[in-house]
């Protein structure tokens, strides 16, 4: 994924040091709740769709540009599934992030799924039990939406 150029510029400021930053997933449904998908160019790894807020931008006004942006599909946020601090991430170059993710649960209103960007090699709709392999990051949010709880936070209780 490309860096987003306020962040280029707030590097030549800080070097590699921790950069606390916001970012939004989601979980988007079709009218037959198969989700949203896409293979990440920069791992090879499938994934549900997210990205970082620019400066100023409300996160479901993000996430719904970030799901256009990649895969052409419209969706409307529904609901926040979680708010989580994730873990530290050490880069190739050295630069250190640390993102607050907020997760929403969006619908699909229009468009066709198709890679929208060179963020992603492949995008698609999978049934809830033909997932492909994802990391438990991707897994975690998609059984949150799935079987409807509340909204979650870190410290109540399991996701």
């Amino acid at each position: 994924m490309p860096t987003p150029h306020f962040i280029r510029e707030i590097r030549e400021s800080i070097g590699n040091q921790l950069l606390w930053m916001p970012g939004v997933s989601a979980i988007v449904l079709d009218d037959q709740d198969r989700i949203l998908l896409g293979r990440r160019s920069d791992s090879g790894e499938w994934s549900i769709i997210g990205g970082i807020p620019e400066p100023g931008e409300q996160p479901a006004t993000a996430i719904v540009r970030e799901v256009y942006e990649e895969t052409a599909v419209h969706c409307v946020p529904e609901r926040v599934l979680l708010v989580e601090a994730l873990e530290r991430v050490t880069y190739p170059n050295g630069d250190v992030c640390q993102f607050m993710d907020v997760c929403f649960l969006c619908r699909a209103v229009g468009g066709e799924a198709r890679v929208n960007d060179d963020e992603s090699l492949e995008v698609g709709w999978f049934e809830a039990d033909a997932l492909p392999a994802m990391e438990n990051f991707a897994v975690s949010r998609i059984k949150q939406a799935t079987e409807g709880g509340p909204t979650w936070f870190e410290g109540m209780g399991g996701k």
